[in-house]
């Protein structure tokens, strides 16, 4: 059987083991350490715009932190994307409040600034002024950020961006991860860059990140016993963690580039096929890393072609492939929820598949993609 092809497995740079092999030799075996302290520098800096970071043991728990620090409480409403992974959601709910989902606009597949509007507009109408906005830029493709923004803060309405795919992407030259009040990065094992497991809070605000980072570490009191007057969380990243961080830090424009470069493989073997349409950058302003290549089968339907048949096609041919994500509305855990929209996420989800992405795929590789997916075109 061929090789199996990952949609997008973890790709070390090779500085890894110096930072982990510090970490053993100087007995730094713990939630904290010098290299967690690194890897928080290394991405403030990358990111820039005098944001702070706090380094923990996933991107949920710091969108969990992200909402404990803007207040959300039971009863509360927040505003999040539909298309997206349930963990944009999920924290919301950890809290006891509830998501108000919004629906995608064509452009970036991210969340509708007029459906949005409606959304915040209906629900101040009902007396429920939603507490925050949760904003994510799907695959890495910014949202359009000046538009959402200036809702958000026309309503004076917190807004949580989840950058958990974006790491490396801009909008108007600016990074994801600095728009928002509070802002999310993923370092799961299928990013762009991974510390095995992880994530970061990103903030101006640098009593926010102090608060994060107490509440991560179990919220213990000044005091030389336990002693504790908030509830804490054990949300913190290993020393161990960070050290693999730290070495995939120094290969993340390297990364961006690979996963670009990917896209626009893809883009032109199937320039020529025009059932098959990209999730690209609306205009030069929109700056995507392209974490995952994601395709739309236009017109395939009264081929016998949809994104279900090709997805088990190349699974024959032992490549990955997946689905884009299905919206949150459509969701059992989430069916009560209200949700705002015209159905566009329905149908990208219906059409839309992700096509192997890594940063270490090879030109064999997206070449074996290529021939697959041509290969059921043509049979």
């Amino acid at each position: 059987m061929n090789r199996k092809i990952w949609i997008s497995s973890p790709h070390m740079g090779g500085e890894e083991l110096s930072y982990i092999k510090e970490a053993f030799d100087t007995n730094w075996i713990a939630p904290l350490g010098p290299n967690v302290d690194g890897f928080e520098q290394d991405i403030a800096a990358f990111l820039g715009r005098g944001v702070h970071v706090a380094a923990l043991s996933s991107g949920t728990a710091a969108l969990h932190l992200a909402l404990i620090l803007l207040g959300v409480q039971a009863g509360d409403e927040v505003i999040c994307q539909s298309k997206t992974f349930s963990a944009s959601a999920n924290p919301i709910a950890y809290q006891g409040a509830t998501p108000v989902f919004v629906d995608s606009e064509s452009s970036t597949w991210n969340m509708s600034p007029e459906l949005l509007e409606e959304a915040v507009q209906d629900r101040i109408a009902k007396g429920k002024k939603p507490k925050a906005i949760m904003i994510v830029h799907l695959y890495g493709m910014p949202a359009q950020m000046d538009r959402i923004m200036e809702i958000a803060d026309r309503y004076d309405i917190p807004v949580v961006e989840d950058a958990a795919e974006a790491l490396g992407s801009s909008y108007k030259g600016q990074p994801l991860g600095t728009f928002g009040a509070l802002s999310v990065l993923s370092f799961n094992g299928n990013k762009i860059i991974t510390t095995s497991g992880g994530g970061a809070l990103v903030s101006a605000n640098e009593e926010w990140i102090k608060k994060a980072r107490f509440l991560a570490t179990q919220a213990r009191d000044a005091a030389p016993h336990y002693q504790h007057s908030h509830i804490g969380y054990n949300y913190r990243m290993s020393n161990i963690c960070a050290g693999i961080g730290r070495g995939q830090m120094e290969i993340l424009p390297e990364r961006i580039v690979q996963r670009r470069a990917n896209f626009f493989f893809y883009q032109e073997a199937f320039a020529a096929m025009t059932e098959i349409k990209f999730h690209i950058a609306p205009h030069a302003d929109y700056y995507s890393n392209h974490w995952l290549t994601a395709i739309l089968l236009e017109d395939a339907e009264e081929k016998g072609i949809n994104r279900e048949r090709i997805r088990l096609a190349l699974e024959k041919e032992n490549i990955e492939a997946r689905p884009l994500c299905k919206p949150l509305h459509l969701q059992p855990v989430f069916a009560t929820a209200p949700f705002y929209g015209d159905g566009s996420s329905e149908c990208l989800f219906e059409k839309g598949l992700c096509l192997p992405s890594g940063s270490n795929l090879t030109k064999e590789d997206l070449a074996r993609v290529v021939k697959a997916v041509k290969g059921y075109f043509a049979s």
